[in-house]
């Protein structure tokens, strides 16, 4: 007889075999649906009754029935095989990629541009994987991806290291930002050099210093250098500082999604350049569910971003 704390051995051929006699209370009946001999069947629960260290079955020449440990062994053991089924149900649909978790980061023209409408087609069509959303400037998401803390991060360009890969995702022109009592407001298109005198609002280096070194270059290229009068951390403290006229700033053209009373948005024609978005991860250990997200992410020609207007 086992002791209290040892741990009973049989497997799962045993339990189906227990089950099968449960349900029958008549071993050659039970023997039959197993495809098996009834003195096998009687020995695979004489087994099984000794790993358990109790009788699980009273056994009289004219009936079978389940004794109290039959009682109880039996509703945990049908309890057991219905979680394993759940469990193979949820492997095959993790292995298809219809569940699991994404972690996914993102920074703000991937918010404001197409990664919505990316996520409400990947939610429709796999509502089963679970998605967490973390804001990330690009060079936090690139640390992040290495450091496994995220799968899939949205950033400004590729991210350029042996072991990730990059989807390009969106193309995003280049937009003057202007308070709408700014002269230059009435104009419908301006180009870079009309800014050069201007104060500028910009983004902090902390989180926008893949686009200030864009930017800065495009400006070095226009003859100036941006007179920076205040920095926020976000875009909504960018817009929210134009629009109490501190100064102009540039951004991505999702910028005429995004809805603030006082700000004008123009573009900027003289500029040729589009600011890249890439969807990037590792390419060891993705998961069906990653690559199945990754494949909407795919830019089509038919949705190319917001293609500078001339």
């Amino acid at each position: 007889m086992p002791s209290r704390t040892s741990i009973a051995r049989f497997d799962l051929r045993q339990v189906r075999a227990f089950l099968s006699v449960a349900n029958e209370l008549h071993f050659g009946r039970a023997a039959g649906t197993l495809f098996m001999t009834q003195p096998a069947l009687s020995r695979t629960i004489r087994h099984l009754e000794d790993a358990i260290g109790a009788p699980l079955f009273e056994r009289t020449t004219r009936r079978v029935r389940l004794t109290a440990a039959g009682e109880a062994f039996a509703a945990e053991c049908r309890l057991a095989l219905g979680h394993l089924d759940l469990a193979a149900h949820a492997a095959r649909n993790a292995a298809a990629g219809r569940e699991g978790h994404l972690r996914v980061a993102y920074m703000d023209f991937a918010i404001n541009g197409r990664l919505p409408a990316i996520l409400q087609s990947f939610r429709t069509t796999y509502p089963g994987v679970a998605i967490t959303l973390e804001y990330m400037p690009t060079a936090a998401q690139q640390m992040a991806l290495l450091e496994g803390r995220v799968e899939i991060g949205f950033m400004i360009g590729p991210f350029e290291v042996q072991k990730a890969k990059s989807v390009l995702v969106d193309e995003q022109d280049y937009v003057a930002l202007l308070p709408e009592s700014h002269p230059l407001a009435r104009r419908e298109t301006l180009r870079l050099p009309d800014l050069a005198g201007e104060p500028f609002v910009m983004g902090s280096n902390e989180t926008f210093s893949a686009f200030r070194t864009r930017l800065f270059d495009l400006c070095h290229g226009a003859r100036f250098f941006p007179n920076v009068v205040q920095e926020a951390s976000n875009s909504g403290g960018i817009f929210g500082l134009v629009a109490a006229g501190a100064g102009v700033s540039v951004y991505a053209g999702c910028a005429r999604n995004v809805c603030r009373t006082g700000v004008v948005v123009r573009p900027l024609v003289d500029i040729s350049e589009l600011i890249p978005i890439h969807a990037a991860r590792l390419t060891d250990h993705a998961s069906a569910a990653l690559r199945r997200f990754e494949d909407l992410c795919a830019l089509r020609p038919q949705a190319s971003g917001r293609r500078k207007a001339r």
